[in-house]
């Protein structure tokens, strides 16, 4: 028995030795496969020919493309990629990325600033665009992310009723507070006036404001009615219009009931265009709002007074404050005011618009290539660092992970994010998938980290973007159908209200029965039919 049992232990360990050894082999087989394949890859990149890559790009007349920037130079050289940009200015690009996606001609290979709500939902599932979904083999460092963000909840929510994601989204590891009300603090010290609270004391102000000069237009806006409203809007209950948080144009979210509801009928939005009509009628809000974006005519109105208050983004005061020859000018932004459903700001969530592929794409022989090309260009950590901070070394350096920027920038008139942006193409979210709070406020001073701690203190100021329906592509396509001429109508109606060719009061019953008679409230019951229960 003694015999069997050292037997039996002779051979345990022999076995155990095998294993061991055969485990180290793995092993090692395993860091030489890796080392291979990075080398592999290296070795890919230094002899493959770029691989080119025609992309959509939605610009902004605050910040227009230049296709020379430091960080899209970069890019291309860092990836091995040769982009064709087609560059469309903000206020066309949802119908030429329609018209792309429906009728397959013209189409890029890659569209960036887009999701798969509203019309894109159906030509998703109508097969005009890539399930992305389904090559997330290809998106490495895009998996890598959502995973170290928490986001995998978040982004299964963006599927379609077939199971599948059709974009990249952008991502957020914390929402964050970046543009609101910003108006001439100096002008409050001067006349002894409270920072505002409510819309009702923004009223107040901008009287005092429009008293002691009366040939200014006190509120303007930056980027015409979408940016005002997306901002205002969700205090009054409701988001509507281009911008609009569902991404319906004319429905709203109900945070408590969690269904949605006709908002552009609602009597929330019938108290906010009031109150706009009023401002407008009193001389108050600048009659040029609905005109196209001209960032260079905004700043010349804030920075000579004519106007003193405006909706734009935290990153803007330094240009103005830098742009103005009046004494003790100073610019502060504040939290978002309390309206009739409370103080809000535009909705948020740990995703944003992204990168979408039209199905042309799949059809090339590269296909894997573009994708992991742009994985890896918009997603990985030196991609992610890239379209955030520039390039290190030039922009700034990194000493035991604290970022210093370049003296240049610090010294900037502008500030450091917004010459970031302006001068190398930074922080446009356009281009930037990957937003880590920490690296962001490290372009800011102590005063916005103030406001956000403010912001943040003030509890749900930034609701979440309401759930997106699992529509299959008859549903889709019904939904989208009725969308189209919906907010048509809304959009002629809200401008006659807000200056005053129609009567809120007078001609409200006439609008509600136009939107009903387009099936506004079919519209919304599609839409709650199709939530996820």
């Amino acid at each position: 028995m003694k015999k069997f049992l050292s037997l039996i232990l002779v051979v345990t360990m022999v076995m155990a030795l095998f294993t061991a050894c055969g485990k180290k082999e793995a092993e090692d087989k395993k860091v030489v496969d890796s080392s291979k394949n990075q080398t592999e890859n290296q070795d890919n990149q230094e002899t493959e020919k770029p691989v080119k890559i025609r992309i959509y790009y939605s610009d902004n007349a605050t910040l227009p493309f230049q296709d020379d920037w430091l960080t899209v130079k970069a890019a291309e050289e860092m990836f091995n990629v040769e982009f064709d940009w087609e560059v469309i200015p903000i206020a066309d690009y949802s119908t030429k990325v329609s018209l792309a996606l429906n009728t397959g001609t013209n189409t890029p290979d890659v569209i960036l600033y887009q999701s798969t709500k509203g019309e894109n939902a159906s030509l998703a599932l109508n097969g005009a665009i890539v399930p992305i979904s389904d090559y997330s083999e290809f998106t490495p460092n895009f998996n890598k992310r959502v995973e170290s963000f928490g986001l995998q909840d978040t982004v299964d929510k963006l599927k379609l009723a077939d199971g599948k994601r059709y974009y990249l989204p952008s991502l957020y590891d914390v929402p964050f507070y970046d543009g609101g009300l910003i108006l001439r603090e100096d002008f409050l010290e001067a006349e002894g006036l409270e920072a505002p609270k409510t819309f009702d004391d923004l009223y107040k102000i901008l009287k005092a404001y429009k008293a002691k000069n009366p040939d200014s237009y006190p509120l303007t806006i930056l980027a015409g009615p979408r940016v005002l409203y997306r901002m205002t809007m969700p205090s009054y209950g409701v988001s509507l219009g281009k911008n609009g948080s569902s991404g319906t144009n004319t429905l709203s979210y109900d945070y408590d009931k969690k269904e949605y509801f006709p908002g552009a009928i609602s009597e929330g939005y019938k108290e906010y265009i009031s109150y706009l009509a009023k401002l407008y009628a009193e001389g108050l809000l600048d009659p040029e709002m609905a005109d196209p974006i001209n960032g260079d005519i905004w700043s010349q109105k804030m920075a000579t007074g004519k106007s003193m208050a405006t909706y734009a983004y935290y990153d803007q005061i330094g240009g103005l404050e830098g742009s103005t020859e009046i004494d003790g000018y100073k610019l502060q932004m504040y939290p978002s005011l309390e309206g009739t459903a409370g103080a809000h700001h535009q909705p948020k969530s740990s995703t944003g618009s992204g990168i979408i592929f039209p199905a042309k794409t799949a059809k090339r022989d590269d296909f894997e290539r573009v994708v992991r090309t742009i994985d890896k260009v918009f997603f990985s950590e030196e991609g992610a660092k890239l379209w955030c901070l520039g390039v290190e070394g030039k922009t700034y350096t990194e000493e035991n992970g604290k970022v210093k920027y370049a003296d240049e920038l610090v010294n900037s008139a502008e500030g450091i994010y917004k010459s970031l942006q302006v001068k190398y193409g930074c922080g446009s979210d356009v281009t930037q998938m990957v937003w880590v709070n920490e690296r962001e406020m490290t372009k800011y001073d102590e005063n916005y980290a103030r406001i956000n701690k403010e912001v943040a203190a003030m509890g749900d100021v930034i609701q979440a973007i309401p759930p997106t329906p699992l529509f299959d592509d008859m549903k889709a396509e019904d939904a989208g159908v009725l969308q189209t001429p919906l907010f048509d109508t809304f959009e002629v109606w809200a401008d006659a209200f807000i200056t005053g060719k129609k009567d809120v009061e007078k001609d409200w019953d006439t609008y509600v029965k136009e939107m009903k008679s387009l099936k506004i409230e079919e519209f919304c019951k599609i839409y709650n039919e199709n939530l996820a229960k």
